[in-house]
């Protein structure tokens, strides 16, 4: 009897405990879904050491998976388990996301089994399952693209600026300065053996880049250069000028303009690279074509404003337009202008004289008087608080108004601004596009500020362009363009692109514009701008403006010739007459 019991226990015992067993397989996770589950979060949550612990070989899966988010630039894909299969197999969808429409998506198999010295399913490493391209030692990476660089144009088709490839000349801690200077001063001049080594010492042991040089200037030093200890070189591509004398800040704009262009060309790929260095496209697609650019630009008058510009010394500027479309023709500085910035589309400066436009159209807008009405031209004038003297003390005594425009008297314009409202000046001169803010595609320009002037000497000064009235030459342009077209135009550096004002005032009364224009011919015929009365039509006004206490006076003339509309201005001159002759020269060649 108890044998019998014994072995009914013993058999009931085996019974329950496989009972026992079977409840816990029906229990526990089903694989190799649930490891396939928890690698695939663990890539999606961009947890590197999460999902190469779940793996047969988890160093070389960190290092595989770490390679592949800095080969792709992310760590953010989106990944989840597709199914499994026979034998511990799984399919993951993988996508990635490198921006907007830029999408890769893609299968991958792998395969899981238990562990028994883990108790636990790891996935078998393979990188296949990262991404099938990685098989065979190879890797991924996220590169963008970009088309074939654009070119600006001038007006007629020439080329104004474009992509070109640049040397750069690094020196080492091992150059010899004294060696190097003299090869490279055939290139450029102002090189001295004491400047190379005050960079070579900043660079405090490693390489630096000392000058860069187009093609055409590297070719005659390159084999001396490359024979020297120390030096070599490094190439680039650069937005540059087709002429090299055209270089100067007032271009940034159009380079801004130029790389917007190139980025929204930009496409993407990925690439495989095999373990032998090769590589093939995986996924991606080329961006649009990059559109070139044509400017407004006069290649003939620019590099003829260039030229006649390179013999100050001081910051010389031109500035052309068109008077009808707006069209900027000539944006021209010198060299000593250059290395103050984009002045001739920011600079601000007094306008002295030119600002008498402005302030003889708001006399005649005000009934204040007439072209004809005869008014005193004092050579020294106590107006309000102020004692304004014209230039060099000259004395018209009692002229007509055009007479006193013509020759400049400022003892006149004075007088004449105290019977003005003090808004009167900044409102005329917004109807001439002073003080008005253009966005220009292209170029950043600031026309000039023109405040309200509320005292009697704040309006005895402002006449005269001095005070706190500023103007740029790219404004004082606007005022010539504005007085020749009747209405101020809006500037326009790019084709079809033109500029978008702050403000619309409204235009200058014709009668008033007809009036000023017979002012600036006479100015031209037998005032202050008689030595240009051989160049046919041109119209203009003269200015000196002084700045500074007692330093010294900058010299402007304004005027239009048909179609072309200008302000030269240059720095320091102490009259207009540098300006005048500048403008003559510009004008005749």
């Amino acid at each position: 009897m108890i044998g019998i019991v014994r072995i009914r226990l013993l058999s009931l015992g085996v019974a329950t405990a496989t009972t026992l067993s079977l409840s816990a397989c029906a229990l526990g996770p089903d694989q190799p879904e649930t490891i396939a589950e928890e690698f695939a979060a663990a890539l999606d949550a961009g947890d590197v050491s999460a999902a190469a612990a779940l793996t047969t070989d988890p160093a070389a899966a960190e290092a595989a998976i770490d390679a592949l988010f800095d080969g792709l630039g992310t760590d953010d894909p989106t990944v989840g388990v597709a199914g499994t299969g026979d034998g511990g197999t799984f399919d993951l969808d993988v996508a990635w996301s490198f921006g907007e429409d830029r999408d890769w998506s893609y299968r991958t198999t792998g395969s899981a089994s238990e562990d028994p010295a883990a108790d636990a399913w790891r996935i078998r490493w393979d990188p296949a399952v990262l991404a099938p391209e990685l098989a065979g030692g190879a890797s991924l990476e996220y590169l963008t693209t970009a088309g074939a660089p654009p070119t600006i144009f001038d007006r007629s088709g020439l080329p104004l600026m474009g992509e070109q490839v640049v040397t750069v000349v690094n020196l080492d801690a091992t150059a010899d300065p004294a060696a190097v200077a003299p090869v490279l001063a055939t290139v450029v001049p102002t090189i001295t053996a004491g400047n190379l080594a005050e960079q070579v010492a900043a660079a405090e042991g490693g390489p630096v880049g000392v000058i860069t040089l187009r093609e055409d200037d590297l070719a005659p030093v390159e084999e001396q250069l490359a024979a020297l200890p120390g030096v070599t070189f490094s190439q680039q591509a650069r937005l540059l000028t087709s002429d090299r004398a055209l270089a100067s800040p007032v271009w940034a704009g159009l380079a801004e303009l130029w790389q917007q262009g190139q980025d929204a060309s930009a496409g993407w790929v990925v690439r495989k690279v095999a373990a032998d260095g090769t590589t093939s496209q995986v996924a991606g697609e080329s961006g649009p074509e990059a559109p070139d650019l044509t400017t407004t630009i006069d290649l003939g008058l620019q590099r003829r404003a260039e030229d006649v510009l390179a013999s100050f010394e001081t910051p010389a500027v031109i500035v052309g337009i068109d008077p009808a479309t707006g069209a900027i023709r000539t944006m021209a500085q010198n060299a000593a202008a250059d290395a103050e910035g984009p002045i001739a589309a920011t600079g601000l400066y007094p306008p002295g004289s030119t600002f008498k436009v402005v302030t003889t159209s708001a006399a005649l807008q005000a009934g204040l008087a007439e072209p004809g009405t005869v008014l005193p031209c004092p050579g020294v004038a106590s107006i309000g608080s102020r004692t304004i003297p014209n230039d060099e003390n000259f004395d018209l005594g009692p002229v007509p108004l055009h007479t006193a425009f013509a020759f400049s008297c400022n003892t006149t314009m004075g007088q004449l601004a105290l019977d003005l409202p003090a808004d009167a000046l900044r409102d005329v001169a917004q109807r001439f596009g002073l003080g008005v803010d253009y966005v220009t595609p292209g170029l950043v320009t600031v026309t000039g500020n023109v405040p309200v002037a509320d005292t009697d000497d704040a309006r005895v000064e402002a006449a005269i362009g001095q005070g706190q009235v500023t103007a740029s030459p790219f404004g004082m342009a606007l005022v010539a363009a504005s007085a020749a077209n009747g209405r101020t135009p809006a500037p326009m550096l790019v084709e079809g692109q033109p500029a978008e004002a702050d403000i619309t005032p409204e235009a200058v009364p014709e009668d008033v514009l007809v009036s000023v224009r017979e002012m600036m011919r006479e100015t031209v015929i037998a005032g202050t701008a008689a030595p240009l009365r051989d160049i046919p039509d041109l119209v203009g006004k003269t200015g000196t403006a002084e700045y500074g206490e007692n330093v010294g006076a900058h010299g402007w003339f304004i005027g239009s010739q048909d179609n072309l509309a200008f302000a030269v201005f240059v720095a320091g001159a102490d009259s207009s007459a540098p300006a005048v002759e500048a403008a003559g020269r510009w004008l005749r060649g």
